[in-house]
């Protein structure tokens, strides 16, 4: 199999299981259409091809800076997300995708990036996964990028399967079927932070 394969499987393996960043995905779809969704899915694969640079290429300096860092950075992690589950519940949907601006466009894309930057124990995962794929027997940098790439491909297009297909719904949508959606979205997003600000002043 070749690298680029393995980094696919690996990429789309990774975003799929629905954590935080999938509730804002879904939500965004349906309050403000697939562009949006798919731009806050393209801000994680892009935190997680990071991420797989970082462990294809076996940077130990940066690895090991992160990983004395998680404290601080699950911690703002988890204070984002309590502040994105908050601002998620009190916001009325959206009449139109198409009144949506492009620095909306950016910031969805960058929180989401920065979202899954805040987690950096995601380094052992990929490396533990690429050692795994047996990344290290082919000893070439054609090989370790090719293997980000699909890490980044392989995440994107889960991203795009999740944001298109619930943008189709978006329209048979109403108001007040939107404004409980977003409710529920914040609710669900706040737990997510609370529960990552408890494992991070737990640890």
């Amino acid at each position: 199999m070749s690298p680029l394969l393995k980094g696919i499987i690996v990429g789309f393996s990774i975003a799929a299981p629905v954590g935080p960043i999938g509730v804002l995905c879904i939500r965004r779809s349906l309050a403000q259409g697939t562009l949006r969704g798919l731009l806050t899915g393209l801000g994680a694969a892009t935190a997680d091809a990071a991420y797989g640079f970082v462990a294809a290429f076996g940077i130990t300096a940066v690895s090991i800076f992160l990983l004395e860092k998680q404290l601080w950075l699950a911690l703002t992690g988890g204070v984002f997300l309590c502040y994105l589950g908050v601002m998620t519940f009190r916001s009325v949907p959206a009449g139109d995708a198409s009144s949506i601006s492009a620095g909306s466009h950016l910031a969805a894309y960058a929180s989401t990036f920065l979202l899954t930057l805040s987690n950096p124990t995601t380094i052992l995962s990929f490396i533990a996964i690429f050692a795994g794929f047996g990344l290290g027997a082919y000893a070439s940098y054609w090989a370790a990028s090719a293997m980000v790439l699909g890490v980044f491909l392989g995440s994107a297009f889960w991203w795009l399967i999740l944001s298109s297909s619930v943008g189709h719904f978006r329209s048979r949508l109403s108001q007040q079927w939107m404004q409980w959606i977003n409710r529920i979205s914040g609710v669900t997003i706040l737990a997510f932070g609370l529960i990552a600000l408890a494992n991070a002043i737990g640890s």
